[in-house]
């Protein structure tokens, strides 16, 4: 080939090249345009949105937060309007024609001067690439991509999440998924994005299947968010475990080998005063939080009423009017980050309330708050109030009572997920302190005058003494760095001196927590005292138990759903006073601090606890008046049990005795706790003047099982009451996580137990069947323990004044 044809070959391929080029630009004038924080085109016609990235912008780090803003509407699936996913650091990185969204490992670090340093531990720990793209077309060195496929992914994991919960196997369909204009937005500091998506399924669970109009296709909204990372003028503040603070961990590989490997920083928001040398000062930009628009007037007024006790707390600290409450605007979006917002969300079960935050995952600054309060919550104490009061006396009588401790729990229940999104962990012993946190869970607390029952106090009021404390530690403004470390060591002292105790979530729950004073849902500073009187309210409720519990024409079965929260009202002061039995009082003492060490807690309290925790057994407290009995039917049409109702043996008909058991059964497990009973044994072998595990069962055999047997439905009680316990012993010797001291004692136990029930004689037949059957129980586990079942159970209802557990997004 000649010089003329090379020529002209390379210039016929030049123009070709130059065609694909021009075909494959994009033509930009045709799309609509979005500028702010990442300038975006959106092509409506075809739903593509493409994004604008200069090349200036590369390696440059923001915050990439999903959300739902369109939910399923199941508390037990979990996945509700308006929720929010963890907070993640990202980059675009290019590499040749490609863009990489690049996750960097923050949890890994090393806070250095030297380069090197920080790369050799950024190069030991994996990263994540979340997405990669084409560029589609280069313009005045900005890039473009198109991220259509990457906003319609399910990134917020729906389908895991339905999955997880058995709901069933589905799969996103992108031909009924697409962009979602009216929620794709932009801001200069962030830029907001919003997808329909359609899940496709086979639907195999009930809880989906009740919340959706086709249960084989499940819609929901999902929302990315891409937001300016914070500037580097945030001071972080060092972890304290006294201090009441969620933390945000990593390892630091540079910190010297006097210093530990691992730091923590506390999650806050950033505040400043306008004048840090005053006293009190008004602060550079106040921290506002937005109530949903959505949200009932009333319930409204509420909601900034219960907000609004944290200003206090911030004027303790130092700043004035520095926590506002306003309305959020009709026309923003729950979603944007610019906003602290309070959502009023609907479900088709009462369920959680929780709040949670976008946080900068380098230094723990808060950057929005973010709230979830359940709609149902109200109705459960309402309904906690209906059963104690029954207050409908008179046809078309509205009583306020029931609505004000609703309304009251309310103001509560705001303040306290407020609270974690500015930071603040549970303190689950503030209730034994006067009520000194609002962190706290609180049961609602009525007194007994005579044989009227008092609601006045049911809820607590204003922001507790320990929450002006842990807010003083995190957001007080120091002179300079000299000044703050003392400071802060000054606030927790004070704490400690004033005896206000701080004990989290790891040590409050009660299967086989040990601290006395931490517990969900308990009153009082003498715990037995408290549990004395919520059984004396309980008995006085039902004895004036009636068909007022009800307005006038709801069905009469209504009566039974409307007993459950008055029978087991006592079911979480229990708890707790079974908590001092073994219990050992202890704080998060740090050396140097003036915090006392671990405390066994005294035989004395031990031994009044156990006393009034085995009321709770007798066949007096536990039987239900005879008047209750004969007031209830079976479910009207449409109006059956549920989850929230008392199983039983008797079909349609109520089951009182079934009741008894499932309460017997409440107090047992954890009575019996495999670590409880433990301790019992441990602290028995420092001291005979303690109790210890052979003390307690021999006690509590006496009370129940060897006590003198009593006719008719007293004596059904004892029954499945005794039947209860064997349960449970059997259950705590092939229990893998008892210790071999607990399961001798308990084996040697169910021994003595067969042949005292064997050695049993009654004229009365139904208490030699009794004896006999349990003697057969024991011998058929003996026989063959692993393959040994009981008969079946009765579920407990739904836990918690709000359902399964109140769970908070932290």
């Amino acid at each position: 080939m000649n010089l003329t044809k090379v020529k002209l070959c390379f210039f016929l391929l030049t123009l070709s090249l130059s065609a694909v080029a021009q075909q494959s630009s994009l033509d930009l004038s045709k799309f609509t345009r979005y500028e702010g924080f990442f300038n975006f085109y959106l092509d409506e016609a075809q739903g593509e949105v493409w994004l604008e990235i200069p090349e200036t912008r590369l390696d440059e780090e923001f915050i990439y937060v999903v959300g739902l803003p369109a939910g399923v509407g199941s508390n037990d699936i979990g996945l509700d309007r308006a929720q929010i996913s963890s907070s993640r650091v990202v980059k675009f990185q290019r590499y040749g024609n490609k863009i990489l969204l690049v996750e960097p490992n923050y949890a890994y670090r090393a806070i250095s001067d030297s380069e090197m340093e920080v790369k050799a531990v950024e190069d030991a720990f994996a990263q994540s690439v979340l997405a990669g793209f084409e560029i589609s077309d280069e313009q005045n060195q900005n890039a473009f991509i198109n991220i259509t496929y990457f906003l319609l992914r399910d990134e917020h994991g729906v389908a895991r999440r339905l999955k997880a919960t058995e709901q069933g196997k589905y799969s996103l369909d992108m031909n009924r998924s697409v962009i979602f204009p009216q929620k794709t937005k932009n801001f200069p500091d962030n830029s907001e994005f919003e997808a329909i998506l359609t899940f496709d399924g086979n639907a195999s669970g009930q809880y989906i299947r009740d919340v959706t109009p086709t249960a084989t296709a499940v819609t929901v909204r999902q929302h990315h968010s891409f937001v300016k990372a914070p500037d580097d003028q945030y001071q972080p503040r060092k972890f304290d475990p006294r201090a009441g603070f969620f933390a945000i961990s990593f390892a630091d590989y540079a910190a010297p080998l006097n210093e530990s490997l691992f730091k923590s920083y506390i999650a806050r928001h950033r505040l400043e005063k306008v004048n840090p040398n005053a006293e009190k000062s008004e602060a550079v930009d106040p921290i506002i939080y937005y109530i949903d628009p959505a949200t009932p007037p009333l319930i409204q007024q509420a909601m900034i009423e219960g907000a609004s006790w944290w200003n206090e707390a911030f004027e303790e600290a130092g700043f004035i009017n520095a926590f506002q409450v306003e309305i959020l605007p009709e026309d923003a979006d729950p979603m944007d980050v610019r906003y602290n917002v309070v959502t009023w969300v609907h479900r088709a079960t009462r369920g959680w309330s929780y709040g949670n935050t976008v946080t900068d995952p380098r230094t723990g600054e808060i950057i929005k708050g973010h709230v979830t309060l359940g709609s149902l919550r109200l109705r459960q104490d309402y309904l906690i109030a209906e059963a104690l009061l029954s207050p409908y006396e008179q046809e078309n009588y509205i009583p306020d009572d029931m609505q004000e401790i609703a309304l009251a729990r309310l103001r509560q229940l705001v303040a306290h997920e407020i609270g974690h999104t500015l930071g603040l962990a549970h303190n689950f012993a503030a209730s034994t302190v006067n009520r000194a946190s609002v962190m706290d869970y609180p049961h609602p607390y009525f007194t007994l005058n005579s044989s009227e029952i008092n609601w006045s106090d049911a809820y607590d009021t204003g922001i507790g003494e320990w929450d002006k404390i842990a807010i003083r530690y995190g957001y007080t403004q120091f002179s300079d760095d000299s000044d703050e470390q003392s400071g802060l060591d000054n606030i927790l002292v004070e704490a400690h001196q004033q005896g206000i105790p701080f004990i989290s979530d790891q040590d409050a729950r009660p299967q086989g927590g040990a601290h006395p004073a931490a517990h969900l849902w308990d009153n009082g500073e003498s715990i037995v005292e408290e549990l004395n009187q919520v059984l004396a309210i309980r008995e006085t409720a039902l004895a004036n138990f009636s068909e007022n519990a009800i307005p006038f024409g709801t069905a009469y079965s209504q009566l039974e759903k409307t007993l459950v929260p008055l029978y087991l009202f006592h079911r979480y002061q229990t708890e707790a006073t079974i908590k001092l039995i073994g219990g050992v009082s202890y704080d998060y003492k740090v050396r140097g601090d003036i915090q006392a060490l671990p405390q066994v807690v005294e035989n004395q309290t031990q031994e009044e606890a156990l006393k009034a925790v085995l009321k709770t057994l007798s066949p007096e407290v536990l039987l239900i008046p005879e008047h209750i009995q004969a007031l209830i039917p079976p479910p009207a049409l449409y109006n059956g049990r549920d989850r929230e109702s008392f199983e039983g043996y008797t079909g349609v008909i109520f089951d009182p005795i079934g009741a008894a058991q499932t309460a017997a059964k409440m107090t047992l497990t954890i009575l019996l706790h495999p670590q409880r009973a433990t301790r019992l044994i441990a602290q028995k072998s420092k001291g005979n003047q303690m109790m210890g595990l052979e003390e307690m069962l021999n006690k509590l055999e006496s009370k129940t099982l060897k006590s003198s047997p009593q006719e008719g439905q007293n004596g059904e009680i004892q029954r499945v009451v005794n039947f209860v316990l064997l349960q449970q012993f059997i259950e705590r010797t092939r229990n893998t996580n008892t210790s071999s001291q607990v399961q001798a004692l308990v084996n040697y136990h169910l021994e003595e137990l067969k042949n005292w029930c064997q050695n049993q004689s009654s004229k009365e037949v139904l208490w030699q069947a009794h004896y006999q059957f349990l003697a057969d129980q024991i011998q058929l586990f003996q026989n063959e323990p692993t393959n040994y079942q009981f008969p079946q159970d009765l579920k407990t209802p739904a836990g918690s004044p709000i359902g399964v557990e109140e769970w908070c997004g932290w």
